[in-house]
């Protein structure tokens, strides 16, 4: 599994930098464009590495002040037909399904912690959709409206930002959250409201049986034992390159449906439904967080006891006549 990095070099750190990629034993692929970049001005540096070495050589680059300078870029491989490459990947200790490019997991979750207009509309529209779901009793529209929310972005922003000491993340993705939770409840308790006011339902849906959605308002441990494995399970996807388990994570947890559960009791005038329901999205929330956290923590751990693929900056330049 090979990933593509785009480094855009000053021209004072170009030799550095092909000795650190030709040092690599990661490294399948090498191209130097002299004067290729343009914005900002420099050489352009082309190479396809094994995901295991990928971290490694961007702290390298980063110890030359590359980033600062200069750029990187780096997009994954799909497919590599090379000899070179499965030289590469074999050389590589460990995995590369398994390897994790802290750099690629800072910059993603932070994207996905912002506070857009876009995660207010999807997160609103999940909400309405759970609500939908309460209201008539039906887990599909349930399922629906967990696979539509994109809470677990900001959750794992939280997460990276504890383990990696990044405040300017956390702050943003703490906004999200508290901002996100408050809109999509304000804007689903209005239409709730309005439903009421049409005769559609009342306040007898409180006290009502809802055998496929009454689980919501029905917090128990087994609540904080599945937050806690939907946030192992949705780091590992993020860090890992089987980010298809995501949408598991999604279905497996009920803050969507809880927040969405607070909205109708709001509306309803339900004080104790509206108590159980804050109670299970707090669970679910804190769940979340707590193992997206260790999560995190213990691969940081791990990975950086792996052995060293990447040579040091200053033993590159040593051996750079």
């Amino acid at each position: 599994m090979l990933l593509q990095l785009r480094v855009t070099v000053p021209p004072d750190r170009t030799d550095a930098v092909r000795d650190l990629f030709t040092a690599c034993t990661g490294t399948a692929h090498l191209a130097v464009l002299p004067g290729a970049a343009v914005s900002p001005p420099g050489d352009l540096v082309l190479a396809d590495v094994a995901r295991e070495s990928a971290d490694g050589l961007i702290r390298a680059l980063r110890e030359l002040h590359v980033d600062r300078d200069g750029a990187i870029a780096m997009e994954t491989v799909d497919a590599a037909v090379s000899a070179a490459a499965e030289r590469a990947e074999e050389a590589a200790p460990g995995d590369g399904a398994d390897a994790v490019v802290w750099e690629h997991v800072v910059r993603a979750t932070a994207a996905d912690s912002a506070l857009s207009v876009s995660y207010l509309a999807f997160l609103t529209i999940a909400t309405l959709l759970a609500a939908a779901a309460i209201v008539n009793d039906s887990a599909i529209l349930v399922i629906g409206a967990m696979v539509l929310g994109p809470e677990f972005g900001p959750l794992a922003g939280l997460a990276v930002a504890a383990v990696d000491r990044r405040r300017s993340v956390a702050r943003t993705a703490a906004r999200a959250i508290v901002v996100g939770f408050a809109v999509a409840i304000a804007v689903t308790a209005l239409v709730c409201l309005a439903g009421r006011g049409l005769g559609w339902f009342g306040v007898e849906l409180l006290g009502s049986e809802r055998p496929q959605t009454g689980f919501i308002t029905r917090p128990d441990r087994w609540s904080f034992v599945v937050a806690v494995l939907a946030g192992v399970a949705g780091v590992l996807s993020l860090t890992s390159a089987k980010s298809g388990a995501l949408v598991g994570v999604f279905i497996s947890v009920t803050t969507v449906p809880a927040a969405a559960d607070i909205a109708l009791s709001l509306a309803l005038g339900g004080a104790d439904e509206l108590a159980r329901a804050a109670l299970q999205l707090g669970i679910n929330l804190a769940g979340i967080l707590l193992a997206a956290t260790a999560t995190l923590a213990v691969q940081r751990a791990v990975w950086h006891r792996m052995p060293r693929v990447v040579p040091r900056v200053d033993a590159v330049r040593t051996a750079t006549p």
